[in-house]
Protein backbone atom coordinates (compact mmCIF):
# COMPACT_ATOMS: atom_id res chain seq x y z
CA UNK A 1 0.00 0.00 0.00
CA UNK A 2 1.30 3.41 -0.96
CA UNK A 3 1.13 6.09 1.70
CA UNK A 4 0.93 9.68 0.44
CA UNK A 5 2.47 12.31 2.69
CA UNK A 6 0.11 14.96 3.98
CA UNK A 7 0.33 18.28 2.21
CA UNK A 8 -1.28 21.34 3.75
CA UNK A 9 -3.75 23.13 1.50
CA UNK A 10 -1.35 26.10 1.19
CA UNK A 11 2.41 26.01 1.25
CA UNK A 12 4.17 27.92 4.02
CA UNK A 13 5.20 31.35 2.92
CA UNK A 14 2.73 31.42 0.06
CA UNK A 15 -0.23 32.90 1.88
CA UNK A 16 -2.25 35.52 0.07
CA UNK A 17 -1.80 39.20 0.75
CA UNK A 18 -5.24 39.32 2.34
CA UNK A 19 -4.15 36.66 4.80
CA UNK A 20 -1.03 38.67 5.60
CA UNK A 21 -3.14 41.74 6.29
CA UNK A 22 -5.48 39.69 8.49
CA UNK A 23 -2.54 38.29 10.46
CA UNK A 24 -1.03 41.74 11.01
CA UNK A 25 -4.41 43.12 12.04
CA UNK A 26 -4.70 40.32 14.59
CA UNK A 27 -1.31 41.25 16.02
CA UNK A 28 -2.31 44.89 16.29
CA UNK A 29 -5.71 44.44 17.92
CA UNK A 30 -4.46 41.90 20.45
CA UNK A 31 -2.08 44.51 21.88
CA UNK A 32 -4.73 46.46 23.76
CA UNK A 33 -2.33 49.19 24.83
CA UNK A 34 -1.84 50.17 21.19
CA UNK A 35 -5.55 50.09 20.46
CA UNK A 36 -6.31 52.23 23.51
CA UNK A 37 -3.59 54.72 22.53
CA UNK A 38 -4.92 55.08 18.98
CA UNK A 39 -8.46 55.58 20.28
CA UNK A 40 -7.22 58.19 22.78
CA UNK A 41 -5.50 60.01 19.91
CA UNK A 42 -8.78 60.17 17.99
CA UNK A 43 -10.66 61.35 21.06
CA UNK A 44 -8.11 64.12 21.59
CA UNK A 45 -8.85 65.43 18.10
CA UNK A 46 -12.48 65.87 19.15
CA UNK A 47 -11.84 67.20 22.66
CA UNK A 48 -9.36 69.84 21.52
CA UNK A 49 -11.21 70.66 18.31
CA UNK A 50 -14.63 71.03 19.88
CA UNK A 51 -13.83 72.68 23.19
CA UNK A 52 -10.76 74.87 22.63
CA UNK A 53 -11.61 77.20 19.68
CA UNK A 54 -14.33 79.39 21.18
CA UNK A 55 -15.43 82.89 20.23
CA UNK A 56 -16.00 85.55 22.88
CA UNK A 57 -17.53 88.39 20.96
CA UNK A 58 -19.32 91.21 22.75
CA UNK A 59 -21.32 93.74 20.75
CA UNK A 60 -24.19 96.16 21.05
CA UNK A 61 -26.77 93.50 20.28
CA UNK A 62 -25.54 91.09 22.95
CA UNK A 63 -23.01 88.30 22.82
CA UNK A 64 -22.59 85.06 20.95
CA UNK A 65 -24.44 84.32 17.73
CA UNK A 66 -26.45 87.56 17.96
CA UNK A 67 -23.26 89.47 17.17
CA UNK A 68 -23.06 87.82 13.75
CA UNK A 69 -26.39 89.15 12.50
CA UNK A 70 -24.63 92.10 10.85
CA UNK A 71 -22.20 89.98 8.80
CA UNK A 72 -22.59 90.90 5.14
CA UNK A 73 -22.48 88.07 2.61
CA UNK A 74 -21.65 88.33 -1.06
CA UNK A 75 -23.34 86.70 -4.07
CA UNK A 76 -21.44 83.47 -3.46
CA UNK A 77 -22.45 83.27 0.21
CA UNK A 78 -19.00 84.32 1.43
CA UNK A 79 -18.58 86.80 4.28
CA UNK A 80 -17.45 90.15 2.90
CA UNK A 81 -16.22 93.58 3.90
CA UNK A 82 -18.15 96.14 1.88
CA UNK A 83 -17.38 99.69 2.93
CA UNK A 84 -16.70 102.57 0.53
CA UNK A 85 -18.01 105.95 -0.58
CA UNK A 86 -20.04 105.99 -3.79
CA UNK A 87 -21.31 108.88 -5.91
CA UNK A 88 -23.77 107.31 -8.34
CA UNK A 89 -26.86 107.54 -10.52
CA UNK A 90 -29.42 104.85 -11.43
CA UNK A 91 -28.83 102.85 -14.60
CA UNK A 92 -32.02 101.04 -15.57
CA UNK A 93 -30.87 99.32 -18.77
CA UNK A 94 -27.84 99.00 -20.98
CA UNK A 95 -25.30 101.79 -20.85
CA UNK A 96 -21.79 102.75 -19.80
CA UNK A 97 -19.80 104.99 -17.50
CA UNK A 98 -16.47 106.52 -18.47
CA UNK A 99 -14.09 108.63 -16.36
CA UNK A 100 -10.53 109.81 -16.24
CA UNK A 101 -8.81 109.31 -12.89
CA UNK A 102 -6.39 112.20 -12.60
CA UNK A 103 -5.00 111.36 -9.15
CA UNK A 104 -5.22 108.97 -6.22
CA UNK A 105 -3.97 110.25 -2.87
CA UNK A 106 -4.38 109.07 0.70
CA UNK A 107 -3.76 109.55 4.37
CA UNK A 108 -2.91 107.12 7.16
CA UNK A 109 -3.83 107.61 10.81
CA UNK A 110 -1.32 107.38 13.63
CA UNK A 111 -2.49 105.35 16.61
CA UNK A 112 0.57 106.02 18.75
CA UNK A 113 1.64 102.38 18.87
CA UNK A 114 5.15 103.09 17.56
CA UNK A 115 5.57 106.75 18.43
CA UNK A 116 8.96 108.34 18.94
CA UNK A 117 10.79 111.64 18.66
CA UNK A 118 9.31 113.62 15.80
CA UNK A 119 6.38 111.21 15.29
CA UNK A 120 2.95 112.70 14.58
CA UNK A 121 0.61 112.83 17.58
CA UNK A 122 -1.70 109.83 18.04
CA UNK A 123 -4.98 110.14 16.16
CA UNK A 124 -3.63 112.49 13.49
CA UNK A 125 -3.42 111.77 9.78
CA UNK A 126 -0.39 112.12 7.54
CA UNK A 127 -0.02 111.68 3.76
CA UNK A 128 0.34 108.08 2.71
CA UNK A 129 -1.27 105.63 0.34
CA UNK A 130 -2.11 102.06 1.31
CA UNK A 131 -1.08 99.60 -1.47
CA UNK A 132 -4.68 98.43 -1.95
CA UNK A 133 -6.29 101.86 -1.74
CA UNK A 134 -8.84 102.04 -4.57
CA UNK A 135 -10.60 104.71 -6.63
CA UNK A 136 -12.57 104.14 -9.80
CA UNK A 137 -15.98 103.37 -11.25
CA UNK A 138 -18.54 100.77 -10.28
CA UNK A 139 -21.75 99.18 -11.48
CA UNK A 140 -23.53 97.63 -8.50
CA UNK A 141 -26.78 95.83 -7.91
CA UNK A 142 -27.47 98.04 -4.89
CA UNK A 143 -25.92 99.94 -2.04
CA UNK A 144 -26.65 97.32 0.60
CA UNK A 145 -23.49 95.63 1.95
CA UNK A 146 -22.85 92.43 0.00
CA UNK A 147 -24.52 93.53 -3.25
CA UNK A 148 -23.15 92.15 -6.51
CA UNK A 149 -20.86 94.56 -8.36
CA UNK A 150 -18.22 95.03 -11.02
CA UNK A 151 -15.61 97.79 -10.79
CA UNK A 152 -12.68 99.28 -12.68
CA UNK A 153 -10.14 101.03 -10.47
CA UNK A 154 -6.68 102.40 -9.97
CA UNK A 155 -4.88 101.23 -6.81
CA UNK A 156 -2.15 102.47 -4.53
CA UNK A 157 0.59 100.20 -5.89
CA UNK A 158 -1.07 97.38 -7.86
CA UNK A 159 -1.94 99.19 -11.06
CA UNK A 160 -5.33 99.11 -12.75
CA UNK A 161 -7.63 96.28 -11.66
CA UNK A 162 -11.07 94.98 -12.54
CA UNK A 163 -12.66 93.50 -9.43
CA UNK A 164 -16.10 91.94 -9.09
CA UNK A 165 -18.30 90.19 -6.57
CA UNK A 166 -15.60 90.54 -3.85
CA UNK A 167 -13.49 87.50 -4.80
CA UNK A 168 -12.78 88.30 -8.46
CA UNK A 169 -9.64 90.25 -9.38
CA UNK A 170 -8.25 90.81 -12.90
CA UNK A 171 -5.04 92.77 -13.45
CA UNK A 172 -5.07 95.55 -16.02
CA UNK A 173 -2.43 98.07 -17.03
CA UNK A 174 0.36 99.01 -14.66
CA UNK A 175 0.71 102.57 -15.95
CA UNK A 176 0.51 105.63 -13.72
CA UNK A 177 -2.24 108.23 -13.47
CA UNK A 178 -4.01 109.86 -15.20
CA UNK A 179 -5.88 106.78 -16.38
CA UNK A 180 -9.11 106.41 -18.29
CA UNK A 181 -11.58 103.77 -17.11
CA UNK A 182 -14.82 102.48 -18.63
CA UNK A 183 -17.54 99.97 -17.72
CA UNK A 184 -20.24 98.94 -20.20
CA UNK A 185 -23.40 97.06 -19.42
CA UNK A 186 -25.13 94.77 -21.91
CA UNK A 187 -27.89 92.88 -20.13
CA UNK A 188 -26.19 91.27 -17.15
CA UNK A 189 -22.71 91.29 -18.75
CA UNK A 190 -20.32 93.98 -17.54
CA UNK A 191 -17.14 94.66 -19.54
CA UNK A 192 -14.23 96.68 -18.17
CA UNK A 193 -11.78 98.74 -20.23
CA UNK A 194 -8.84 101.01 -19.51
CA UNK A 195 -6.92 103.50 -21.62
CA UNK A 196 -3.95 105.80 -21.32
CA UNK A 197 -5.35 108.50 -23.62
CA UNK A 198 -9.12 108.02 -23.80
CA UNK A 199 -8.93 107.09 -27.48
CA UNK A 200 -7.36 103.63 -27.54
CA UNK A 201 -9.10 101.20 -25.18
CA UNK A 202 -7.99 97.77 -23.97
CA UNK A 203 -10.49 95.24 -22.59
CA UNK A 204 -9.51 94.13 -19.08
CA UNK A 205 -12.28 91.63 -18.38
CA UNK A 206 -15.88 90.59 -18.87
CA UNK A 207 -18.06 89.38 -15.98
CA UNK A 208 -21.68 88.50 -15.37
CA UNK A 209 -23.45 90.62 -12.78
CA UNK A 210 -26.02 88.80 -10.68
CA UNK A 211 -29.41 90.47 -11.17
CA UNK A 212 -30.27 92.24 -14.42
CA UNK A 213 -32.58 94.92 -13.05
CA UNK A 214 -31.88 98.56 -12.18
CA UNK A 215 -28.35 99.16 -10.95
CA UNK A 216 -26.26 102.05 -9.65
CA UNK A 217 -23.34 103.34 -11.71
CA UNK A 218 -20.83 105.82 -10.37
CA UNK A 219 -17.46 106.72 -8.88
CA UNK A 220 -16.10 105.31 -5.63
CA UNK A 221 -13.10 105.42 -3.31
CA UNK A 222 -12.02 103.30 -0.37
CA UNK A 223 -8.90 102.39 1.58
CA UNK A 224 -8.41 99.40 3.91
CA UNK A 225 -6.66 99.45 7.24
CA UNK A 226 -2.92 99.85 7.03
CA UNK A 227 -1.32 96.69 8.50
CA UNK A 228 2.34 96.37 9.44
CA UNK A 229 3.49 93.01 10.88
CA UNK A 230 5.83 93.21 13.84
CA UNK A 231 7.91 90.13 13.00
CA UNK A 232 9.24 88.90 9.63
CA UNK A 233 8.45 85.29 10.49
CA UNK A 234 6.02 82.95 8.83
CA UNK A 235 2.98 82.30 10.98
CA UNK A 236 3.31 85.39 13.16
CA UNK A 237 0.09 87.36 13.68
CA UNK A 238 1.48 90.34 15.57
CA UNK A 239 1.28 93.74 13.91
CA UNK A 240 -0.06 97.24 14.06
CA UNK A 241 -3.12 98.60 12.28
CA UNK A 242 -4.35 102.10 11.57
CA UNK A 243 -7.19 103.70 9.67
CA UNK A 244 -6.58 105.09 6.21
CA UNK A 245 -8.49 107.07 3.61
CA UNK A 246 -8.17 107.40 -0.16
CA UNK A 247 -9.19 110.29 -2.39
CA UNK A 248 -9.79 109.88 -6.11
CA UNK A 249 -10.08 112.85 -8.44
CA UNK A 250 -12.12 112.32 -11.61
CA UNK A 251 -12.89 114.37 -14.71
CA UNK A 252 -14.35 113.73 -18.17
CA UNK A 253 -17.17 111.87 -16.43
CA UNK A 254 -19.68 110.43 -18.88
CA UNK A 255 -22.74 108.30 -18.07
CA UNK A 256 -24.70 106.81 -20.97
CA UNK A 257 -28.06 105.19 -20.26
CA UNK A 258 -28.87 107.04 -17.07
CA UNK A 259 -32.08 108.93 -16.40
CA UNK A 260 -32.29 112.28 -18.27
CA UNK A 261 -31.25 115.14 -16.00
CA UNK A 262 -30.10 112.73 -13.32
CA UNK A 263 -28.01 114.06 -10.45
CA UNK A 264 -25.13 112.41 -8.63
CA UNK A 265 -26.02 111.24 -5.14
CA UNK A 266 -23.44 110.28 -2.52
CA UNK A 267 -23.68 107.41 -0.04
CA UNK A 268 -21.25 105.83 2.39
CA UNK A 269 -21.95 102.12 1.87
CA UNK A 270 -21.45 99.92 4.90
CA UNK A 271 -20.08 102.74 7.02
CA UNK A 272 -18.62 101.58 10.31
CA UNK A 273 -18.91 97.83 9.68
CA UNK A 274 -15.28 97.17 8.84
CA UNK A 275 -13.18 99.36 11.12
CA UNK A 276 -11.84 99.10 14.64
CA UNK A 277 -12.64 102.71 15.55
CA UNK A 278 -14.30 105.92 14.40
CA UNK A 279 -14.09 106.60 10.68
CA UNK A 280 -11.68 109.36 9.63
CA UNK A 281 -13.18 112.76 8.88
CA UNK A 282 -13.57 114.13 5.36
CA UNK A 283 -15.46 111.17 3.88
CA UNK A 284 -17.73 112.22 0.99
CA UNK A 285 -17.65 113.66 -2.52
CA UNK A 286 -17.41 117.11 -4.05
CA UNK A 287 -18.40 118.32 -7.48
CA UNK A 288 -16.71 121.31 -9.13
CA UNK A 289 -18.28 122.91 -12.18
CA UNK A 290 -20.10 119.74 -13.14
CA UNK A 291 -16.96 118.28 -14.68
CA UNK A 292 -14.55 117.45 -11.83
CA UNK A 293 -15.38 115.16 -8.91
CA UNK A 294 -13.43 114.35 -5.78
CA UNK A 295 -14.47 111.21 -3.86
CA UNK A 296 -12.96 110.30 -0.47
CA UNK A 297 -13.65 106.95 1.17
CA UNK A 298 -12.38 104.48 3.75
CA UNK A 299 -12.94 100.75 4.21
CA UNK A 300 -12.55 97.79 1.92
CA UNK A 301 -14.40 95.81 -0.73
CA UNK A 302 -13.47 92.15 -0.61
CA UNK A 303 -13.94 88.80 1.10
CA UNK A 304 -13.27 88.29 4.79
CA UNK A 305 -10.27 86.03 5.32
CA UNK A 306 -9.02 84.22 8.39
CA UNK A 307 -6.76 86.40 10.49
CA UNK A 308 -8.16 89.49 8.83
CA UNK A 309 -7.16 92.76 10.42
CA UNK A 310 -10.13 94.88 9.41
CA UNK A 311 -13.24 92.81 10.04
CA UNK A 312 -15.57 93.87 12.80
CA UNK A 313 -16.00 90.37 14.22
CA UNK A 314 -14.08 87.17 14.96
CA UNK A 315 -13.63 85.09 11.79
CA UNK A 316 -12.27 81.58 11.77
CA UNK A 317 -12.09 78.51 9.57
CA UNK A 318 -12.84 74.83 10.01
CA UNK A 319 -9.06 74.37 10.37
CA UNK A 320 -9.34 76.08 13.76
CA UNK A 321 -10.97 72.87 14.98
CA UNK A 322 -8.05 70.69 13.90
CA UNK A 323 -5.61 71.77 16.60
CA UNK A 324 -5.85 68.32 18.15
CA UNK A 325 -4.63 66.64 14.96
CA UNK A 326 -1.02 67.51 15.77
CA UNK A 327 -1.32 65.88 19.21
CA UNK A 328 -2.96 62.81 17.67
CA UNK A 329 -0.19 62.64 15.08
CA UNK A 330 2.43 62.36 17.83
CA UNK A 331 0.68 59.35 19.32
CA UNK A 332 -0.12 57.65 16.02
CA UNK A 333 3.38 57.84 14.57
CA UNK A 334 4.88 56.43 17.78
CA UNK A 335 2.48 53.48 17.67
CA UNK A 336 3.21 52.98 13.95
CA UNK A 337 6.95 52.87 14.61
CA UNK A 338 6.51 50.39 17.47
CA UNK A 339 4.39 48.16 15.21
CA UNK A 340 7.68 46.85 13.77
CA UNK A 341 10.33 47.75 16.38
CA UNK A 342 8.64 45.75 19.14
CA UNK A 343 9.04 42.59 17.03
CA UNK A 344 12.76 43.28 16.73
CA UNK A 345 13.10 43.97 20.46
CA UNK A 346 11.31 40.77 21.49
CA UNK A 347 12.88 38.60 18.78
CA UNK A 348 9.50 37.85 17.21
CA UNK A 349 10.61 39.15 13.84
CA UNK A 350 12.32 35.83 13.11
CA UNK A 351 9.06 33.97 13.56
CA UNK A 352 7.21 36.53 11.46
CA UNK A 353 9.71 36.31 8.59
CA UNK A 354 9.79 32.52 8.76
CA UNK A 355 6.01 32.45 8.36
CA UNK A 356 6.04 35.19 5.70
CA UNK A 357 9.37 35.04 3.85
CA UNK A 358 8.24 37.53 1.19
CA UNK A 359 9.42 40.48 3.19
CA UNK A 360 8.22 43.24 0.93
CA UNK A 361 4.66 41.94 1.10
CA UNK A 362 4.95 41.68 4.87
CA UNK A 363 5.95 45.33 5.17
CA UNK A 364 3.13 46.30 2.81
CA UNK A 365 0.64 44.40 4.97
CA UNK A 366 1.80 46.22 8.08
CA UNK A 367 1.51 49.55 6.24
CA UNK A 368 -2.03 48.71 5.14
CA UNK A 369 -3.09 47.84 8.69
CA UNK A 370 -1.60 50.88 10.43
CA UNK A 371 -2.64 53.15 7.56
CA UNK A 372 -6.24 51.91 7.57
CA UNK A 373 -6.58 52.21 11.35
CA UNK A 374 -5.23 55.77 11.47
CA UNK A 375 -7.21 56.83 8.39
CA UNK A 376 -10.56 55.53 9.63
CA UNK A 377 -10.24 56.75 13.21
CA UNK A 378 -8.61 60.02 12.17
CA UNK A 379 -11.22 60.86 9.53
CA UNK A 380 -14.11 60.06 11.86
CA UNK A 381 -12.62 62.21 14.62
CA UNK A 382 -11.91 65.11 12.25
CA UNK A 383 -15.47 65.00 10.91
CA UNK A 384 -16.85 65.29 14.44
CA UNK A 385 -14.46 68.09 15.38
CA UNK A 386 -15.26 70.10 12.25
CA UNK A 387 -19.04 69.74 12.30
CA UNK A 388 -19.68 69.96 16.02
CA UNK A 389 -16.89 72.43 16.70
CA UNK A 390 -18.09 74.84 14.00
CA UNK A 391 -21.61 74.85 15.44
CA UNK A 392 -20.34 75.52 18.96
CA UNK A 393 -18.04 78.29 17.72
CA UNK A 394 -20.91 79.97 15.89
CA UNK A 395 -23.09 79.88 19.00
CA UNK A 396 -20.21 81.50 20.89
CA UNK A 397 -19.92 84.42 18.44
CA UNK A 398 -17.20 83.11 16.11
CA UNK A 399 -18.01 83.42 12.40
CA UNK A 400 -16.72 80.28 10.70
CA UNK A 401 -15.97 81.06 7.06
CA UNK A 402 -18.28 78.86 4.98
CA UNK A 403 -16.88 76.27 2.58
CA UNK A 404 -18.47 73.90 0.08
CA UNK A 405 -19.24 70.33 1.05
CA UNK A 406 -16.53 69.19 -1.36
CA UNK A 407 -13.95 71.31 0.48
CA UNK A 408 -15.18 70.03 3.82
CA UNK A 409 -14.94 66.42 2.58
CA UNK A 410 -11.42 67.10 1.27
CA UNK A 411 -10.31 68.48 4.64
CA UNK A 412 -11.84 65.56 6.57
CA UNK A 413 -10.65 62.72 4.34
CA UNK A 414 -7.39 64.48 3.46
CA UNK A 415 -6.47 64.92 7.11
CA UNK A 416 -7.19 61.25 7.69
CA UNK A 417 -4.94 60.42 4.73
CA UNK A 418 -2.24 62.69 6.15
CA UNK A 419 -2.30 60.75 9.43
CA UNK A 420 -2.16 57.46 7.53
CA UNK A 421 0.79 58.56 5.37
CA UNK A 422 2.69 59.87 8.39
CA UNK A 423 2.10 56.53 10.13
CA UNK A 424 3.37 54.62 7.09
CA UNK A 425 6.48 56.81 7.06
CA UNK A 426 7.02 56.13 10.77
CA UNK A 427 6.65 52.39 10.10
CA UNK A 428 9.31 52.58 7.40
CA UNK A 429 11.71 54.44 9.71
CA UNK A 430 11.13 51.80 12.39
CA UNK A 431 11.92 49.07 9.87
CA UNK A 432 15.18 50.74 8.94
CA UNK A 433 16.36 51.58 12.50
CA UNK A 434 14.86 48.56 14.37
CA UNK A 435 15.20 50.12 17.84
CA UNK A 436 12.18 51.77 19.43
CA UNK A 437 13.85 54.69 21.22
CA UNK A 438 16.04 55.61 18.25
CA UNK A 439 13.09 55.27 15.89
CA UNK A 440 10.79 57.48 17.96
CA UNK A 441 13.49 60.15 18.09
CA UNK A 442 14.01 59.92 14.32
CA UNK A 443 10.26 60.11 13.67
CA UNK A 444 9.96 63.25 15.78
CA UNK A 445 12.88 64.85 13.96
CA UNK A 446 11.55 63.89 10.52
CA UNK A 447 7.83 64.64 10.95
CA UNK A 448 7.09 66.60 14.11
CA UNK A 449 10.03 69.01 14.38
CA UNK A 450 9.64 70.51 10.87
CA UNK A 451 6.03 71.45 11.62
CA UNK A 452 7.02 73.11 14.91
CA UNK A 453 9.82 75.03 13.20
CA UNK A 454 7.52 76.06 10.37
CA UNK A 455 4.68 77.48 12.46
CA UNK A 456 6.30 78.65 15.69
CA UNK A 457 7.95 81.77 14.30
CA UNK A 458 11.50 80.86 15.38
CA UNK A 459 12.72 80.84 11.76
CA UNK A 460 12.76 83.72 9.27
CA UNK A 461 9.71 83.76 7.03
CA UNK A 462 11.53 82.48 3.93
CA UNK A 463 13.17 79.59 5.80
CA UNK A 464 9.92 78.61 7.54
CA UNK A 465 8.06 78.56 4.24
CA UNK A 466 10.67 76.24 2.73
CA UNK A 467 10.43 73.93 5.73
CA UNK A 468 6.69 73.63 5.09
CA UNK A 469 7.33 72.99 1.40
CA UNK A 470 10.04 70.33 1.34
CA UNK A 471 9.61 68.31 4.56
CA UNK A 472 6.89 65.82 5.55
CA UNK A 473 5.21 68.70 7.44
CA UNK A 474 3.99 69.90 4.03
CA UNK A 475 1.18 67.38 4.43
CA UNK A 476 -0.56 69.67 6.92
CA UNK A 477 -1.48 71.89 3.95
CA UNK A 478 -4.40 69.53 3.31
CA UNK A 479 -6.14 71.20 6.28
CA UNK A 480 -6.37 74.56 4.48
CA UNK A 481 -10.00 75.25 3.64
CA UNK A 482 -10.08 78.88 2.45
CA UNK A 483 -8.14 80.54 -0.39
CA UNK A 484 -5.68 83.38 -0.08
CA UNK A 485 -6.66 86.55 -1.92
CA UNK A 486 -3.97 88.84 -3.25
CA UNK A 487 -6.25 91.86 -2.97
CA UNK A 488 -7.01 91.38 0.73
CA UNK A 489 -4.59 92.31 3.51
CA UNK A 490 -4.43 89.60 6.16
CA UNK A 491 -2.29 87.21 8.17
CA UNK A 492 -1.63 84.35 5.75
CA UNK A 493 0.01 81.71 7.91
CA UNK A 494 -0.71 78.39 9.65
CA UNK A 495 -3.00 76.88 10.69
CA UNK A 496 -5.29 78.52 8.12
CA UNK A 497 -2.83 79.01 5.25
CA UNK A 498 0.23 77.13 3.98
CA UNK A 499 2.80 77.89 1.27
CA UNK A 500 1.72 74.87 -0.81
CA UNK A 501 -1.73 74.10 -2.17
CA UNK A 502 -3.58 71.41 -0.16
CA UNK A 503 -3.11 68.51 -2.58
CA UNK A 504 0.46 69.55 -3.39
CA UNK A 505 1.36 69.48 0.31
CA UNK A 506 -0.19 66.04 0.75
CA UNK A 507 1.68 64.84 -2.36
CA UNK A 508 5.00 65.82 -0.73
CA UNK A 509 4.18 63.68 2.30
CA UNK A 510 3.05 60.85 0.00
CA UNK A 511 6.44 60.92 -1.77
CA UNK A 512 8.24 60.70 1.56
CA UNK A 513 6.07 57.75 2.64
CA UNK A 514 6.56 55.93 -0.67
CA UNK A 515 10.32 56.50 -0.64
CA UNK A 516 10.56 55.42 3.00
CA UNK A 517 8.62 52.21 2.43
CA UNK A 518 10.65 51.43 -0.69
CA UNK A 519 13.96 51.88 1.12
CA UNK A 520 12.70 49.95 4.16
CA UNK A 521 11.58 47.02 1.95
CA UNK A 522 14.98 46.96 0.22
CA UNK A 523 16.85 46.88 3.55
CA UNK A 524 14.47 44.30 4.99
CA UNK A 525 15.28 41.93 2.11
CA UNK A 526 19.04 42.40 2.40
CA UNK A 527 19.52 42.22 6.16
CA UNK A 528 19.21 39.34 8.57
CA UNK A 529 16.47 39.39 11.15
Amino acid sequence: MTITAYRPPQQAGRESFAQLVRAEWTKFRTLRGWVIAIVIAAVLIDVVGVLVPRGDTQCGTGSGAACLAHVATGPGGEAVNDSYYLASQPLAGNGSITVRVTSLTGEIAHDGGFSGPGSPPPGTMSPGLVPWAKAGIMVTDGTRPGAAYAAMMVTGSHGVRMQYDYTGDIAGASGSNPRWLRLTRDGDVITGYDSADGAHWAEVGKVQLAGAGAVQAGMFATSPLDFTPNFPTYGESGGSTSNSVATGTFDNVGLRGGAPGGRWAGRYVGAGTDSNGPQPAGIGFREAGGSTFTVTGSGDIGPVVAGMVNSGYDAGTIADHLLGVFIALLIMVVIAAMFITVEYRRGLIRTTLAASPRRGRLLAAKAVVIGAVTFILGSAAVATAVIVGSNIAHDSGMYVLPVSWLTQARVILGTGAMLALASALALSIGTMLRRSVVTVAAVIVAIVLPYILGVSGVLPASAAEWVLRVTPAAGFAIEQSVPQYQQVVGHYGPPDYFPLAPWAGLAVLCLYAAAGLGLAAWLLRRRDA
